[in-house]
Formats: C-alpha cells, sequence, structure tokens
C-alpha cells in the first residue's frame, strides 16, 4: 500500500478472498518440524488440540449464540525471529498461564477483525458490523470468551491426562510484532511450536486460530500423556501368570514385549488379549468404528478414548437473551424459554441431541425417563 491507494497486486489478493499482507509474507522459511517432533509426537499434539480445542467450541458457540467449529490442527515448528513473518499485522494475544498440572504457559493468537466480531457477539451485536478497533469493553468481553474457552480446554485435559489442571484467567491484549508493541507475551525460546486451527463462527469468521508453546512444554504434554501407559502393561501382564495353568509358557513370553515398546499401546492391547475377556474387547474397540485395518497402536488409542468421560447435561429449554436483559435480572425474574409446558426434555451429551424423556423425581432427587433416543450409529457421529 503506497499513499493510502491499494497496489494492483493488493487489489487482486483482495478480489481473491485473500489477505495482501499474508500474501505478501508467504515465502517463510520454515523449519523442518520432524528434526524436532517424530511423527507420533506430532500426532499426539495433534489429538490433544483437538480434544481440548473441540471442547472450548462448544463453550464458545454456547456463548456466541452461533455454530462454531475447529478443525483438525496442523503442527508446525517456527523460529521466534521469523514471528514477525508469520503475524504481519496486529493480532490479538491470549496468554494462559498453568497453575497446576503443568508449568509453562500456552499463547493464543487471533486476528483482531476476528476478535472484534467475538466482542460484538459477546455484546449483543449481530458481529456483521464490528469496530474497526478493539476498546477496553471489546477486550474485555474477548476476555470472557477465552475464558470460558480456555477453561472448557482445561476440563477435557484434565480428563485426558487423568489429573487435575489449573489455569490462570487468560490476559489479552493486541500484539503488534512489527512495532514491537506488547511482544512480551512471545515465549524467550528461539525455537517454538505453532499449532494452528481453522476457526468458523456461523457464517461470521472463516480464518485460523493459532497456538503458540515452546518445544519443552510441547515435549511435557506429549510426555504425560503416553508415560501412564508404561505401567498399565505391566499390571494386565502379572493377572495372568497367577491364574494361567501354564506359567512356563507366560515366563517365556514376558522377555518378548519389551521390543514392541516404541507403539506404547500395543503393549496394553496385548496385555489386555492375554487374558479370557479378549472377546469383549475386541468389539469395544472395532465394532462402533467400523475399522477392521487398524493397527494395534491405533486400537489402543480408541481403547483410552473410550474409557474418557462426558457431560450428561438434561435441557429443560432455551431463551437468548441480551448483557442488558440479564443486568436486569432480579430475584423473582422469570425467563420464559423455548418449550412448551409437557414438552419433552433434550438429553444432550457434549451439548449434542442423544435422546428425549419426561421428568421424574426419585428418593426427592430429580431424574429423567427416557422415551425416545437416536440410534447408536447417530450417537457416535454426534459425539465427534
Amino acid at each position: 500500500m503506497s499513499d493510502g491507494m491499494l497496489s494492483q497486486e493488493e487489489i487482486n489478493a483482495l478480489l481473491n478472498g485473500m489477505d495482501p499482507d499474508d500474501q505478501k509474507d508467504d515465502p517463510i522459511t520454515e523449519l523442518d518440524v520432524t528434526e524436532y517432533l517424530t511423527d507420533m509426537e506430532k500426532d499426539t499434539l495433534g489429538e490433544i488440540g483437538n480434544i481440548s480445542f473441540g471442547s472450548s467450541a462448544t463453550a464458545l458457540s454456547s456463548l456466541l449464540n452461533q455454530k462454531v467449529d475447529i478443525t483438525t490442527p496442523q503442527v508446525t515448528v517456527v523460529e521466534k525471529k521469523n514471528l514477525e513473518q508469520e503475524f504481519p499485522r496486529p493480532h490479538v494475544a491470549v496468554q494462559v498461564e498453568y497453575t497446576e498440572g503443568f508449568e509453562g504457559t500456552n499463547l493464543l493468537m487471533i486476528k483482531t477483525t476476528d476478535a472484534a466480531i467475538i466482542a460484538d457477539l459477546m455484546l449483543g451485536g449481530d458481529g456483521t458490523n464490528p469496530l474497526e478497533e478493539l476498546t477496553d469493553m471489546h477486550i474485555s468481553a474477548v476476555q470472557e470468551a477465552m475464558n470460558q474457552m480456555m477453561g472448557s480446554a482445561s476440563t477435557s485435559m484434565s480428563t485426558l491426562f487423568n489429573m487435575k489442571i489449573d489455569i490462570s484467567p487468560p490476559s489479552v491484549d493486541v500484539m503488534d510484532i512489527k512495532n514491537g508493541e506488547n511482544t512480551d507475551y512471545v515465549p524467550s525460546e528461539e525455537v517454538l511450536v505453532k499449532i494452528s486451527f481453522q476457526l468458523q463462527v456461523g457464517d461470521l469468521i472463516d480464518s485460523k486460530i493459532m497456538q503458540i508453546v515452546t518445544l519443552p512444554f510441547a515435549k511435557e504434554f506429549i510426555k504425560n500423556l503416553t508415560s501412564p501407559t508404561d505401567e498399565t502393561p505391566q499390571a494386565e501382564v502379572s493377572s495372568p501368570e497367577v491364574t494361567n495353568p501354564e506359567p512356563e509358557k507366560v515366563v517365556q513370553a514376558n522377555p518378548v514385549q519389551p521390543t514392541y515398546t516404541a507403539p506404547r499401546e500395543t503393549n496394553q492391547h496385548v496385555g489386555g488379549m492375554s487374558g479370557r475377556g479378549s472377546s469383549d474387547i475386541q468389539p469395544a474397540a472395532f465394532a462402533s468404528f467400523d475399522q477392521p485395518q487398524l493397527s494395534s497402536s491405533q486400537s489402543g488409542n480408541l481403547d483410552m478414548l473410550l474409557d474418557i468421560p462426558l457431560n450428561v447435561k438434561v435441557e429443560l429449554g432455551r431463551t437468548t437473551k441480551s448483557i442488558r436483559d440479564i443486568l436486569e435480572f432480579t430475584q423473582g425474574s422469570i425467563i420464559e424459554l423455548d418449550k412448551l409446558a409437557g414438552e419433552p426434555v433434550d438429553i444432550l451429551v457434549n451439548e449434542k441431541l442423544i435422546a428425549k424423556g419426561e421428568v421424574v423425581v426419585i428418593d426427592e432427587n430429580f431424574g429423567v425417563r427416557v422415551t425416545d433416543i437416536v440410534s447408536q450409529a447417530e450417537r457416535i457421529r454426534n459425539l465427534n
């Protein structure tokens, strides 16, 4: 751009739906991710991000009253000195510090235009005419949205890692790396891991949201997720030695198992199959997913995912209120919902409709009797 005029190259980029600054800085010297992360580590990071941000999408959807999708992440490695090329324009930086479970920080980068739309929706607008510059009120609205998102993500991670994970309230500000504004949010390490997600909010947003962590912090994630499987096979293998009428054969088989330590899930799967309940394990791992060609390590991953607890909610009804209406609530206020009296209530799992039912009372507690339920295949699809 020169003297307020767009060049022909910039005009062509805008006509093609691209950011001219992004197009201009496309040729970035990227590091070879395989020099820092193995394929398994890369896939593990992607799966961690997929599960945690999938839960965040549900929380953001409820806040904005819009359909929110966050696609499968892409993991790359970048040098700190190249961040100016990665983010040539100001972005909204969201910094979250882990206070329990992990030690480190998580940095999210969001385009200012996307943050403005999120803030407008949070403040009761429709997101079609956001302000070009973010005010303090808009920053606070984005901060609340990110607080809900990251809180939901930490809850999912607590379940995934089987440990308590807490985070601090997020710090939000506009970062301009090119002009050196608020760059203290950027980690001090020279090599950083960038996990990119495609964020879609209704018809309003379709762009990238990026997560930046240090390489040691990423390695810590991977280690904590994979290390629990080291102890599980030992417990499973030891039980057949007591009940097996031919212990000599079990002793001969044990030394062979350490040769499969690379795909750790294989040990877990082999240990489970050695018992007499193997016919029960195979349908749980394969039948619902219809993938008989899965490898042993992949089936171990599925077994791990099947044990993850999910939030079950019973929804009586919904309504939409502006922040102004909510601030006017007083004790005794009546909120009208979108359901008629006597209609069945919705049973939701991770915000996805699974069944319908009617409210009952059991020993002075409320309960729900299921009256209609979707098929098993449809339930599996809704959980994705």
